[in-house]
């Protein structure tokens, strides 16, 4: 970004490079392409010469079947290599563009759902390090969802609360980086940097205690509740719970207009919500967590930015918010912008990663070549929204049912939300189970509805609809979270996103038909993720396949000698090769492939 402003130059707030190996990338395309021909020929040619033995017909099908369906996969992966780019942000360039009050307020989102496999501690700290980054307080909101409506998880908040007054100012004093209060305590700069840092870890470690014992109990006992705010509060809780079976639950823990913290400054708004169940009403799982948080917060602060975070994702760089403004402030890269992704990375990992369970492929080189074109996916994680974009198209605006909840709306700030009894009263009415009935919540405004992978589905609609995304991948890590770390978790996470993606691929906005023809090359790449499931097929039939016509004597691969050997050599060589090159290129050695 560059341009000339009362006769000043503006400084650029970020950058766009592409990548070298873009032109070599469409050349071994070209030649890849010619190679998969003649292998599919090669089969069709066995199996109408061949053909005459039922045995070697159903080998040569399944072969045939195979190699179509890794040829389909490899096409849909050319997607990523056509226009991969690198971006770079210069955040300290962004006040002399924006003064700091200009900024856009910004609310968090963040759900969990069962305080036993996800524990309240983890999305405190998570809660926690979000509330310190290095953002106008006053423009900082975060909502938290509970789906499983826990005593366990608001005492956790409640103490959050209380802490957070001490930490916070902790965080600008000595400019941490880490601001994840579990993660600082456990590095060594926690004892080795700050030594005046034991009083506030003795105040981390007594918050733990009392929230770890309340979890295990399983229960929050009289004792353990401290001062006429919480115990107001819970009194409020249990009463809600008494009369309904899963109410809908809001309680402001923070608010900016009148808590403050140790030294004085305002503090950033807080706020548990336990939406309403019933067996009656669909819930639509985190999707329609979202959509609840997305109402509550506009009634309440209505910010035009929103971060959405899984509960054990928290922040590793406070600067975060100040590199999505680098694209969100630019003239150039603001038009048609709805979010801007960061990748996920994960604590816990063994040194060279065996299990693959960083993903880079699917979160960081893949999104290299989706920023190329149309911008990322969204991950459900991550994920800073420009609001407007969650209403419609850039071209048409759909307008919410009830006026308040309208991306454009203002929201009246002069009286606090603890004395506004309407706003609490209507926060409650849109977090209802029967409020989305006859609206447009789930098809065409908010997080979308009709797959088990609602992040990978609403990201698709909104490229669809005509909106952009942009890939922020800093050299700090953003965000750090937890990857499975059982068999049984992982095979459940894989389900679930085989499941969601095969209601995508299935569906009538399938990428290979309506999204390519909507996207181009863009929804080539969406097609890629929507059918990665029949992986599973050619895996199988080659696992399998060899060692059946083997003890058969029949012969299914060329010979040594044979020109038709080193057809196959080029095919697997030359995709492992330009894989392998992939990641070398992007910062990893051989001993992580």
């Amino acid at each position: 970004m560059r341009g000339k402003s009362s006769g000043t130059e503006i400084p650029p707030l970020n950058t766009t490079e592409p990548i070298r190996r873009t032109a070599l990338n469409r050349v071994f395309a070209v030649v890849y392409t010619c190679a998969i021909f003649a292998l599919l020929y090669h089969h069709v040619e066995t199996l109408t010469i061949r053909g005459r033995n039922p045995l070697v017909l159903v080998v040569s099908f399944c072969l045939l079947l195979s190699d179509v369906i890794l040829a389909l996969m490899w096409a849909t992966t050319q997607a990523f290599r056509m226009r991969p780019i690198h971006r770079r942000e210069f955040p300290g360039n962004l006040q002399k563009v924006v003064r700091p009050r200009e900024f856009p307020a910004l609310d968090v989102l963040i759900c969990t759902a069962d305080p036993y496999k996800e524990p309240p501690l983890s999305v405190v700290n998570t809660a926690l390090s979000v509330m310190a980054y290095d953002y106008p307080t006053e423009k900082l909101s975060v909502y938290v969802s509970d789906d499983g409506g826990s005593a366990l998880t608001l005492f956790a908040f409640m103490e959050a609360a209380k802490f957070a007054a001490h930490w916070l100012p902790f965080c600008r004093k000595f400019n941490l980086m880490e601001r994840n209060p579990h993660a600082y305590f456990s590095s060594s700069s926690s004892t080795s940097t700050h030594a005046c840092c034991s009083e506030i870890k003795m105040m981390y470690e007594r918050m733990k205690v009392k929230v770890e014992h309340v979890v295990e109990s399983g229960k929050v006992g009289d004792e353990n509740i401290t001062g006429d705010r919480e115990r107001e509060a819970f009194s409020k809780w249990t009463d809600d719970f008494t009369r309904h079976e899963h109410p809908t639950v809001i309680q402001v823990l923070l608010e900016t207009s009148k808590d403050r913290d140790i030294t004085g400054h305002f503090m950033p708004n807080l706020v548990y919500i336990s939406r309403e169940k019933s067996k009656t009403s669909p819930h639509r799982f985190k999707a329609g967590a979202l959509n609840v948080l997305l109402r509550v917060s506009a009634i309440m602060t209505n910010a035009p930015m929103v971060l959405t975070l899984d509960c054990d994702m928290s922040s590793n760089d406070p600067q975060t918010p100040l590199r999505v403004l680098c694209y969100i402030s630019d003239p150039a890269t603001r038009p048609n912008l709805s979010f801007v992704q960061f990748p996920q990375r994960f604590r816990g990992l063994s040194k060279n990663d065996i299990y693959a369970s960083e993903f880079k492929r699917l979160f960081l080189i893949n999104f290299l070549g989706m920023d190329g074109l149309k911008g990322p996916n969204y991950v459900g994680t991550g994920a800073f929204f420009c609001r407007r974009s969650l209403f419609g198209s850039p071209s048409t605006l759909i307008s919410p049912e009830i006026p308040q909840l309208h991306p454009n709306h203002v929201v009246d700030k002069d009286k606090p939300i603890h004395e506004s009894p309407a706003m609490l009263s209507l926060a409650h009415h849109v977090a209802g189970c029967n409020y989305e009935n006859q609206t447009k919540w789930g098809s065409k405004m908010g997080i979308r509805y009709g797959s088990l992978v609602e992040d990978y589905y609403t990201g698709y609609l909104l490229h669809c609809e005509g909106w952009r995304s942009i890939f922020c991948n800093p050299d700090r890590p953003a965000f750090y979270g937890d990857a499975p770390t059982t068999l049984v978790d992982l095979l459940n996470q894989h389900k679930r996103w085989a499941i969601g993606l095969l209601e995508v691929a299935f569906s009538r906005y399938c990428p290979i038909t309506f999204g390519i023809r909507t996207m181009g090359l863009t929804g080539l790449a969406y097609a890629h993720y929507s059918f990665w499931p029949i992986w599973s097929i050619p895996i199988m039939l080659y696992a399998f396949l060899p060692q059946l016509a083997l003890a058969s004597g029949i012969s299914i691969f060329p010979k040594i000698s044979e020109p038709g050997f080193l057809l196959y050599l080029f095919l697997f060589l030359g995709a492992y090769g330009q894989d392998c090159l992939d990641f070398l290129l992007e910062g990893d050695d051989l001993r992580q492939r």
